[in-house]
């Protein structure tokens, strides 16, 4: 089907969307280059379309009626054809409105000499004839002649251009004759039977999720879902909760059947009664009872301070396994303390759905989830918090994000206008994270991107302060020492209520990374003061199973390796490979953390690899000879005290497989590992931990001053 004749279809009513099609998503960049492939012909996919005479419930203002007779409706390709709409015709497809329209993708270019296209640029495009607006040739707007007059005044017009102008914009106007293949699901099909189909074509892609997959099977057999979950989410907007309808879709998993996985249990029709009178219960009263519970007694003011919106999932189906869906203050207490962990420690980060399945699990069956529920965590990751974890950590990092609801427990003021920073925002976040010791005086100072570990320093957490909206402060730039003065002096308890430092001695430029490690250690202590006494927990303690670290995938303190010195890619023994391990080792020592675990016989994702090929290389073929390897090189590197006090090696049979953990401790000394180049000279590396890999630090300055930090303690 030509796309000219798709845009008149459209607008005679004779092309829909189905309402349980997702909202607009495309950003610019997938118009500009949906628009580059169809300038060149290049191909650009096909459209899954259903002729029928029963469809669902249509997106838009327009009902069917039997007169309409048979309607096409498109399943697939609909960004697609949505994205041609907008451009060639300048306005909205009348079957979206405009909140649905989530990116502005208006107002593309064509250089009508090059064919190139962008979005307006004012430099490139201001008094230049040959940028055109692309809905304006398509609306008649202007014309080639039009381009060719102008060029002409400014006398920039030659022959060859003027034929180029009349050629490319006819190749621009081409753009309505081209073809869109076309599978269509036949008359015959069913409701049921075509979302089956919209599923199975956009399950082998990655332009749905499975939560938007299932919200499609819902819209199929209740049609008003879609509209009822979006006017709610439009409400807890208002009170500053920013959800999409995924979370909805998880909500109702949650509830319905304890599940953050397996999406497919929503899909059948057989839901319809239960997913109604769950819906009744969230939308009437538990998610706004939930978005009470953290605005009132955790201090969440706004979505954005929260870093997974999947641990509400857990809270909100305990609130709905009460019959009459409220909590008592220990449970509350209880309830708060689990969420800040769960932030804390990244509970969610990865393997979502999975982790999702055991904790809702545990809400499920057990009569105090959320001691089972720190427990879990407390497993994973220590629940205290230490000095060394606010090192270099910037405000992506969920230790701000409790500093902030610290923070507003204890009635902090911004330092520059006194005004609480506790604020009903609504859908916009208005609080601000200025630096205390400005920026621009620390890159004058060497703090700036030429040196990473120094950088970080500036944009540490610690050297950050949280205030009021634009509209109400005016910090700029001024010195840490007169900004600090200045609170101080108009509001005496404002420094305290944020943690800061209130030694003068400390202000100064010179005095910055001091000025830090105090900060540190009375925000280190505060807040686990503040956690430990928001209510009494019993955290059940377990042993996480090596197939839980496995599934949780690799972190700054756990990393995989297919092997210890088979060379998996060449299918050969490759002794070089031994250095990758001894470099992990070392650098699960050297890191601020709590160490880490080195799993071997696990790729990166996670495939269960075994021994086997390590083992044929050894004089034993057993786990005693695998460790006796594992540990001479350890000794050999770090020397027989690190071997035999800071590393545990343990086997484990998984999925049939032999593999092997090491774990290594936080170490109170550094450890360096001898590295030879292409050449075979040799020399000493440092390594540390940056995410979920290891890295070396090349600059001798950068290693002095992160052992000075690291290890001036131990």
């Amino acid at each position: 089907m030509q796309i000219r004749q798709i845009i008149d279809k459209i607008n005679d009513d004779q092309i829909f969307v189905p309402a349980f099609q997702r909202e607009y998503v495309w950003k610019r960049p997938d118009a500009k280059a949906l628009f580059t492939s169809l300038i060149k012909r290049y191909p650009t996919g096909t459209l899954l379309t259903w002729e029928t005479t029963n469809p669902p419930e249509l997106k838009g203002q327009k009902k069917y009626t039997s007169e309409m007779g048979s309607v096409k409706l498109i399943l697939d390709g609909q960004q697609r054809i949505t994205t041609i709409y907008m451009i060639l015709e300048g306005k909205l497809p009348p079957y979206y409105k405009q909140p649905e329209i989530k990116n502005n993708v208006f107002g593309l270019y064509v250089n009508l000499e090059t064919l190139e296209l962008e979005y307006y640029k004012k430099q490139s495009m201001q008094n230049n004839p040959l940028w055109v607006n692309l809905t304006e040739i398509f609306q008649g707007d202007v014309k080639s002649s039009d381009v060719r007059k102008s060029l002409k005044a400014k006398e920039l017009l030659s022959d060859e251009l003027e034929d180029l102008i009349d050629t490319n914009f006819e190749v621009v106007k081409s753009i309505q004759d081209r073809e869109f293949p076309e599978q269509i699901i036949p008359v015959t099909a069913s409701i049921k039977e075509a979302i089956d189909i919209f599923y199975i074509v956009n399950a082998s892609g990655v332009n749905l999720t499975d939560a938007e997959l299932a919200l499609a099977q819902i819209s199929g057999y209740w049609p008003d879902a879609r509209d009822l979950f979006k006017k709610k989410l439009f409400e807890l907007e208002q009170n500053g909760f920013v959800f999409k309808l995924d979370f909805i879709i998880y909500a109702l998993l949650a509830v319905t059947h304890s599940m953050g996985s397996e999406m497919k249990r929503l899909h059948s029709a057989d839901n319809l009664q239960a997913i109604k009178e769950a819906w009744s219960r969230l939308d009437s009263q538990v998610l706004d009872y939930v978005t009470t519970i953290l605005r009132t007694h955790a201090y969440v003011d706004h979505s954005d301070e929260i870093n997974s919106v999947f641990a509400l999932i857990p809270l909100i189906a305990y609130v709905y396994k009460k019959p009459k869906g409220q909590l008592t203050e220990a449970e509350i207490k209880k309830a708060v303390k689990w969420f800040y962990y769960s932030q804390l420690r990244q509970r969610y980060v990865s393997q979502t759905p999975q982790k999702l399945d055991k904790d809702l699990a545990t809400v499920r069956d057990s009569d105090q989830p959320f001691d089972e529920l720190l427990g879990a965590i407390e497993q994973e990751r220590s629940l205290t918090i230490t000095e060394g974890e606010f090192v270099g950590r910037d405000i992506r990092h969920p230790l701000f994000s409790l500093m902030r609801w610290y923070f507003k427990s204890k009635g902090a003021v911004c330092l520059t206008s006194g005004v609480s920073i506790r604020q009903n925002m609504g859908k916009k976040y208005l609080l601000e994270k200025d630096h205390i010791f400005p920026y621009a005086a620390l890159k004058a100072n060497g703090y700036d991107i030429n040196n990473r570990f120094k950088y970080a320093l500036a944009q540490e957490i610690t050297n950050r302060a949280v205030l009021a909206s634009v509209e109400n402060r005016g910090k700029s730039d001024q010195a840490a020492k007169e900004y600090l003065q200045s609170a101080a002096e108009k509001f005496p308890s404002a420094l305290a209520k944020q943690c800061i430092p209130n030694d003068p001695s400390l202000w100064s430029i010179n005095s910055f990374e001091n000025f830090l490690a105090a900060r540190r250690k009375l925000l280190s202590d505060e807040l686990n003061q503040f956690l430990s006494g928001i209510t009494e927990m019993q955290p059940e303690q377990g042993k996480v199973s090596i197939s839980d670290m496995i599934a949780e995938g690799e972190h700054d303190g756990l990393e995989f390796k297919s092997s210890m010195r088979w060379d998996t890619k060449e299918n050969c023994l490759n002794k070089d490979l031994e250095k990758v391990i001894l470099k992990t080792i070392a650098a699960f020592n050297n890191g601020y953390g709590d160490g880490g675990t080195l799993i071997i016989g696990v790729d990166d994702d996670r495939n269960i690899l075994g021994l086997e090929n390590d083992l044929s290389t050894l004089k034993g073929d057993d786990a005693d000879a695998y460790e006796l390897h594992l540990r001479n090189l350890v000794k050999s590197e770090f020397g027989i005290d690190f071997a035999a006090s800071n590393v545990r090696i343990r086997f484990h049979d998984v999925e049939g497989e032999l593999i092997c953990s090491v774990e290594v401790s936080r170490g109170t000394s550094p450890l360096f590992v001898k590295v030879a180049d292409k050449h075979g000279a040799k020399s000493e590396k440092f390594f540390v931990r940056s995410g979920n890999s290891s890295e070396p630090i090349n600059s001798p300055s950068e290693i002095s001053t992160y052992i000075a930090k690291r290890f001036k303690a131990a």
